[in-house]
């Protein structure tokens, strides 16, 4: 354990100066009678040391400190030149041996007062002792110069005694200098007090600690009443934080985030992250990141902050800058990110190598991320291994996957098993699951288990459950309580729904607003919008709608554009209104091709076009067969033409 004070650094009265607790703060788990106080450093950020005593202390053993000295006069029996500038001269060794030998110089001189009955010595030198580790050394002059009243000694010596397991002595000697005026006894008192369950005595003191200007003591406090709930404790973590405590200010800053105050909570988590915080830093990039909207400048403010994060130990910065990195396109330094993450045993940054790896169709390496996800406690990695085993065609592996998730929690996992079961007709196993996963918040198991009501006849529960999908953003499920109000005649209700269909990413929602809208005749651009949106997609009906636009308006060389996608698609209107369009820019060879594609696909008037198109050539045979397939597709209008047609045919033919 090591003290913070001034005790040993000079001589007389004002030397004595009360050892601080503070690194019990730091790290509990690493001394075993640690007090299990606080989470974070303290006041300032200081490197690791080995010993109890400040940073500008350097402890050297005897034979160290002998070999140090000896550099000057070479440890080969060889002269050490002393020269300016020579390479051969280590100015930091001679800095370190030479305060080595001050310090021994400084303890002999606190030994012979101290033996000779100065309580003053008595303190230095067991203060000494004790950040340098040597606690049977240091027991006896910090008793002797606590028993002579000096509180820092008393304090000192509850350190001591702590640290070998004497906790109920070592209060005694807190309570002691606590009550003589030390914030650092007080402190550690109410710590210790704290942890046996006497929370009312340990507030005591640590109020006491607080009011008398102790960071650690407001950070304590502020953290018992947290703990307690009480509202008071934004006051003490806002004490602490103001005096230099970055876990104070990181504590401060998730509560004003909790309340909403955004602003408040980035201005204390970058005051702790400016102090090496790796969860503050972790937080400010979140929040710079959410309220970026895509711009730059916050994207590379938010990196920088994942970044130090992750230097600093935390995976799931690591994990969040392998994100930020996939957004702007560089995979190879995201995935590197996401490595490390989840080595560090980081679920979620080993899942996301899992699908990055499955994209580039390394199954095998991605099934090995996807289980060490799931060994890190990531229940995604099950889930994916299903989706994975489902995509190579490995269903009972799959289902087993989707099951181990589905039974841990796993939403959506708990709909691809449901539509598993429902796929092999178990309808009944697959209805629990699709509960389970639409009470779990899984929109696609809402909508699922409202087509399931619907295959029924039960419309009401699968009107209940569309709702439900659908005002979670489910695109579908408001299409289909669309089409139920236009079905009931009510107009309004079905252009809203239309609309939230669309708004969901629908593609039929979005053709389906707009030929409302077209029909309407009153918004003619928000409807080229919808058709353009659905058509985009991949709709193919509302691909030749925009083929059909274009043309009317004159752009030949846009609506072929989309009637070509339409048709290459399998759309046979497409096909058709593409053969018209090239037959008008005399392409007829073209033209006969995709007439030809549509009639096969069904189409009676291409079927009819490719008759006359066949008389014309004088092949009456072809005109007749084509003729029969028109009259037998239709509609009744291309049906009774094609019957004339070949009443005509006939009376030619018997001529």
């Amino acid at each position: 354990m090591r003290l913070i004070g001034r005790n040993g650094t000079g001589a007389g009265p004002a030397a004595t100066t009360e050892a601080d607790t503070e690194t019990w703060a730091e790290s509990p788990e690493r001394q075993p009678g640690a007090l299990p106080a606080q989470r974070t450093s303290g006041l300032a950020e200081r490197r690791p040391a080995g010993g109890y005593g400040p940073d500008s202390l350097v402890h050297v053993p005897a034979g160290g400190l002998a070999a140090a000295l000896g550099a000057h006069g070479g440890s080969d029996g060889q002269a050490g030149p002393d020269v300016e500038g020579d390479p051969g001269f280590d100015s930091t060794s001679f800095e370190t041996a030479l305060a080595a030998r001050e310090q021994a110089a400084l303890e002999a001189r606190h030994r012979r007062a101290a033996d000779d009955g100065d309580p003053d010595a008595a303190a230095r030198l067991g203060t000494l002792l004790l950040r340098r580790g040597d606690l049977a050394d240091a027991e006896p002059y910090l008793r002797a110069a606590a028993a002579a009243g000096l509180r820092a000694a008393a304090n000192n010596l509850g350190v001591l005694l702590h640290q070998r397991g004497h906790r109920a002595e070592a209060a005694q000697w807190w309570r002691q200098a606590a009550v003589a005026g030390s914030a650092p006894a007080a402190h550690a008192l109410g710590l210790q007090l704290r942890d046996q369950g006497e929370e009312e005595a340990a507030e005591y003191w640590l109020h006491f600690a607080a009011d008398h200007g102790h960071p650690l003591g407001a950070y304590a406090l502020g953290d018992l009443m947290e703990h307690r709930r009480d509202v008071r404790a934004e006051r003490w973590f806002k004490v602490s934080a103001d005096a230099g405590h970055r876990e104070g200010a990181y504590r401060l800053a998730r509560m004003r985030e909790a309340a909403g105050d955004k602003e408040t909570a980035e201005a204390w988590y970058r005051i702790a992250a400016a102090r090496s915080h790796a969860r503050a830093a972790l937080r400010l990039g979140v929040l710079l990141e959410d309220r970026s909207g895509g711009e730059a400048p916050l994207l590379d403010e938010a990196a920088r902050w994942y970044r130090q994060s992750a230097q600093n130990g935390e995976p799931r910065a690591a994990c969040a800058l392998g994100y930020l990195l996939r957004d702007s396109g560089d995979l190879g330094a995201a995935a590197e990110w996401w490595q490390e993450a989840a080595e560090a045993g980081d679920g979620n940054a080993a899942n996301a190598l899992g699908a990055l790896h499955a994209s580039r169709g390394a199954a095998a390496e991605a099934e090995r991320w996807y289980r060490s996800a799931l060994e890190a406690g990531d229940h995604n990695g099950a889930f994916n291994l299903g989706l994975l085993c489902a995509g190579a065609g490995r269903d009972q592996q799959a289902e087993q996957w989707y099951r181990r998730a589905a039974y841990a929690g796993h939403r959506e996992a708990c709909n691809a098993l449901a539509v598993v079961l429902l796929q092999r007709g178990d309808e009944s196993g697959a209805e629990p699951w699709f509960s389970r996963a639409a009470e779990a918040g899984s929109v696609d198991g809402a909508f699922n288990l409202g087509v399931l009501h619907a295959g029924r006849g039960e419309q009401r529960q699968a009107q209940e459950w569309y709702a439900r999908a659908a005002a979670e953003g489910h695109g579908e499920a408001a299409l289909q309580l669309a089409v139920v109000q236009e079905q009931r005649g009510n107009a309004a209700g079905a252009l809203e729904r239309y609309r939230q269909a669309a708004a969901g990413g629908s593609a039929e929602g979005a053709f389906r607003l707009a030929s409302v809208l077209d029909r309407r005749g009153d918004a003619d651009a928000e409807a080229e919008h919808w058709y353009a949106s659905a058509a985009d997609a991949g709709h193919r009906r509302a691909q030749v709608r925009m083929g059909v636009r274009a043309a009317e308006r004159g752009a030949l060389e846009i609506a072929e554009s989309w009637y070509r996608r339409a048709a290459e698609a399998g759309s046979r209107s497409a096909a058709f209104n593409l053969g018209l369009l090239l037959a008008r820019q005399d392409s007829e060879a073209e033209a006969m091709l995709w007439y030809t594609r549509a009639a096969d696909a069904g189409h009676g008037r291409a079927a009819l076009r490719l008759a006359l198109l066949a008389l014309r050539r004088g092949e009456p045979v072809q005109a007749e067969g084509w003729c029969r397939r028109a009259a037998d597709y239709g509609p009744a209008e291309v049906a009774e033409r094609a019957g004339r047609l070949l009443g005509a045919l006939h009376a030619e033919l018997s001529a």
